[in-house]
């Protein structure tokens, strides 16, 4: 009888796997075999003695595979595509920091993939123009610093999703292509690109289109020549004579119109100004006509050409700058717009500009484009309300201006950056790592303004509603500024739920909730970024239901011991601290909590955060000596190469 069992179950799993393929543990140790692995038990979990969800390296969601982080393994040798097309809930590959090399994969057969993270290896290929056809749920692609060659490929840029784009450091040749909209993260620089920039990307940032010597056209300050836009042919046959010839005669004929349309332009002003009639702005600075013309678009209609006095009196009234703060000096909005100004980046509400005025005072200039939910009262009251906040972890608001359409907010620009840019990108800006002492003395500082805004906004929910660590500044002495808080009375109900940090809550997206514990949730995740040096963007949601995050792939990793793995390597080697570093990873994953009843509140987090805080002052003098030593120049003694070496 056990005998006729036994056959039976193993002719139903031998139709099962026919139907459906490898099961996800054979799948997934077929394609270890098709990897070298460097160092010395890297995979040595890999077995069949534990399932594939507590193997290194493998993240799960409900029992199933989404992911493979397998970076800094030393793999070299190929990746067996076939053996992952198994996997069907995989989204998200990552093998950075290795010694991969030869053709380029066909990650295209993994048509569902959201995330593919090959940067710092050595491929020295080019990437066929078809490679990432079909993959329409792509959103991040790294591939910086390999030396990749040729063009890039079409098919990339056609991907309808993509976020983020890092191509840097690589011998890429040719034209940029035409992207089909502008990613949030681009970095083409340090590679072998020629002729002009698209202009769908002029408007960010140079640094992004740097070391290609043939690119020209904004951003960059090189203008385009027939030089740059005509490439130089070998042979010259009829018919490219002839194409040249026709594109030459179509660039004289678009010169000749721009010229006429200058010409129309200068007359139109010679007689408004003979009118007398206001302009929004004088003369304005070098890098200041997108801020400019994006607020001359809103205010377009306030005055007529045939309206005067009254249209003139009105155009004043509305174009002037609220202030929220009187320790500035004040100054006009057309001051703003005169100013010299440099785009920053472009988040997901909209721009934002530094701009230089006159008196030397550097400020920061947000766009708002998603923020019509609250009247102009309403608007205005609250406004007022977060101009009374007054904690040294807060960003103040200086002014706003207000206008149906968009709205702006001005602000001082903090030299420093974001905490994000020196998690994630302190080695492209060739900055040092965040130590130990300073990422603790950050995760107080967020915790205390966090909490203030708790105390002074007890009618939201959730007071700040988008943190961070692209929203959370850090000053010279790296003491963290909270930007982006109260924004969730004003900013449109579809935009707030599509783009902001509370709505990415769990209690949201299996509720439809928000509660006075979803910012803690918040809190909990930046601490777990802030540790581990993972972003939370890089996890994503396979559906609604979905609990993959962070915060569950830290659970699998942590086994209430120091895991090296589960910890940012950049933190440095910092004597006696694992204790405390295990203990505030605790209390991020405390704030984490789904079960919002078991979720600590804000001031519980802050009193856990500040006690582990006395206790090491108390217990250990050599942390407070370090820290002290390090509050000139946070970080500044680099890092060492082994990382974290506590065991």
């Amino acid at each position: 009888m056990e005998s006729t069992c036994l056959l039976f179950f193993s002719i139903v799993s031998i139709f099962f796997v026919a139907a459906h393929g490898l099961s996800e543990t054979e799948s997934l140790l077929k394609f270890k075999n098709s990897l070298v692995i460097g160092r010395a038990n890297a995979l040595e979990s890999w077995n069949r003695s534990n399932p594939p969800c507590k193997w290194t390296g493998v993240l799960c969601d409900r029992g199933f595979v989404w992911g493979l982080r397998l970076e800094t393994f030393e793999i070299s040798g190929s990746i067996d595509i076939e053996a992952l097309m198994d996997l069907k809930s995989l989204r998200s590959l990552s093998f950075i920091n290795n010694k991969l090399r030869g053709p380029f994969p066909e990650f295209k057969k993994l048509v569902a993939l959201k995330s593919l993270y090959l940067s710092n290896n050595q491929f020295d290929v080019k990437i066929p123009k078809d490679a990432f056809d079909g993959m329409g749920w792509l959103k991040k692609l790294h591939l910086e610093n390999n030396n990749f060659s040729g063009e890039i490929p079409t098919s990339l840029v056609k991907s309808p999703k993509l976020l983020e784009l890092r191509l840097d450091g690589n011998r890429f040749t040719g034209q940029i292509p035409e992207f089909t909209h502008q990613p949030h993260m681009l970095n083409l620089s340090n590679n072998a690109l020629a002729g002009q920039i698209p202009n769908i990307l002029s408007t960010m940032d140079s640094k992004l289109f740097e070391g290609n010597k043939g690119l020209c056209g904004k951003p960059l300050d090189t203008k385009c020549t027939s030089s740059y836009i005509l490439s130089p042919e070998p042979k010259s046959s009829p018919k490219k004579k002839s194409f040249k010839f026709l594109y030459i005669v179509a660039v004289a004929i678009a010169a000749l119109a721009a010229l006429l349309v200058i010409i129309g332009l200068i007359i139109f002003l010679y007689r408004r100004r003979t009118k007398k009639q206001p302009l929004l702005s004088a003369e304005p600075g070098p890098s200041s006509l997108q801020m400019r013309a994006g607020i001359q678009e809103s205010e377009r209609g306030q005055s007529s050409y045939h309206s005067q006095n009254r249209a003139a009196k009105k155009m004043i009234h509305t174009t002037k700058l609220s202030f929220l703060r009187d320790d500035k000096g004040k100054f006009e909005l057309q001051d703003l717009l005169k100013a010299s100004a440099e785009i920053l980046g472009s988040g997901c509400f909209g721009a934002s500009y530094k701009t230089l005025l006159s008196n030397g005072s550097v400020m920061v200039v947000k766009r708002f484009k998603h923020m019509n939910k609250a009247g102009i009262e309403e608007f205005q009251e609250h406004m007022k309300r977060l101009g009374r906040l007054n904690h040294e972890n807060l960003l103040p608001i200086v002014a706003y201006y207000y206008k149906k359409e968009e709205k702006l907010f001005v602000s001082d620009f903090v030299a420093n950056g974001s905490l994000a840019a020196h998690l994630h990108g302190h080695k492209s800006l060739g900055q040092p790592s965040l130590d130990w002492p300073t990422r603790l003395n950050i995760v107080k500082g967020v915790g205390r303004g966090l909490l203030y805004l708790n105390k002074n906004l007890p009618s939201l929910m959730a007071p700040h509603g988008h943190l961070k660590s692209s929203n959370v500044l850090l000053s010279e002495k790296f003491e963290p500024l909270l930007m982006d808080y109260g924004l969730i009375p004003m900013i449109n109900e579809e935009s707030a739920q599509e783009l902001m940090v509370a709505y990415k809550s769990p209690e949201y997206l299996k509720q439809n909730r928000v509660t006075k514990k979803t910012d803690v949730w918040g809190l909990g995740v930046l601490i777990l970024e802030i540790l581990t040096g993972k972003l939370p963007e890089s996890f994503p949601q396979i559906d609604k239901e979905s609990e993959e995050d962070l915060a569950s792939w830290v659970r699998s990793m942590f086994k209430g011991e120091w895991t090296q793995e589960l910890f940012d390597q950049e933190m440095g080697t910092t004597s006696n601290c694992e204790a405390h570093i295990l203990k505030l990873l605790k209390i991020g994953l405390s704030c984490c909590e789904v079960d919002v009843e078991k979720r600590l509140d804000i001031r519980e987090a802050v009193e856990k955060i500040e006690d582990m805080m006395k206790e090491r002052e108390q217990g250990d003098d050599d942390f407070y000596s370090t820290y002290a030593s390090e509050a000139d120049g946070r970080s500044s003694r680099g890092v060492s190469s082994e990382g974290i070496n506590l065991s």
